[in-house]
């Protein structure tokens, strides 16, 4: 059973915590966490979902996301998140998130980051993810509107490519 800490609608704790997909209470809200990862070419890092997965099955999606345990910071989480998906070791230290997105349940933390990841170094996960690949913004966007890809706005997606490089985020 996997447990999450519990916010208020100022994202204050509660100091209680709750079964992930179980029903909260009014009022009740949860941290979900997405990272962006960029290479230098400007191209970002997406991930195919497996069929198993209860939300989105089989769809390509951000690079990593998924909810922040009970007890983790929302950089744990997304730190936590890109070793289990994707087997790799990143660095979040000193980023906070770039954008944070209100949903019905909670608050969902993008992170961005550049890195020049090899793919065939990665060790997907997988329960979670059958296949990553980089595409660019131009590649993205058909994908959203052929029904491929999580049916995010397509305007919050180029903001995504935006901010990475509007604000130069670091390459470590």
């Amino acid at each position: 059973m996997e447990l999450v800490d519990l916010y208020d609608e100022n994202r204050v704790p509660l100091g209680k915590t709750a079964e992930r997909y179980g029903k909260k209470g009014p009022g009740e809200l949860r941290i979900v966490v997405h990272v962006c990862l960029f290479d230098s070419r400007g191209r970002m890092l997406i991930q195919r979902r497996t069929e198993s997965k209860r939300i989105w099955p089989g769809l390509w999606d951000v690079t990593v996301g998924g909810g922040v345990d009970a007890g983790e910071t929302t950089r744990q989480g997304a730190e936590r998140e890109v070793r289990e998906e994707l087997g790799y070791a990143l660095d979040l230290s000193g980023l906070r998130p770039s954008v944070t997105v209100n949903f019905e349940g909670g608050f969902d933390d993008f992170f961005i980051a550049v890195r020049d990841l090899d793919l065939h170094t990665l060790s997907l996960q997988a329960e979670e993810v059958s296949a990553v690949r980089w595409v660019t913004l131009e590649e993205l966007l058909p994908m959203v509107d052929d029904g491929s890809f999580i049916p995010y706005p397509k305007s919050f997606l180029q903001f995504l490519f935006d901010m990475r490089e509007t604000f130069g985020f670091p390459t470590k």
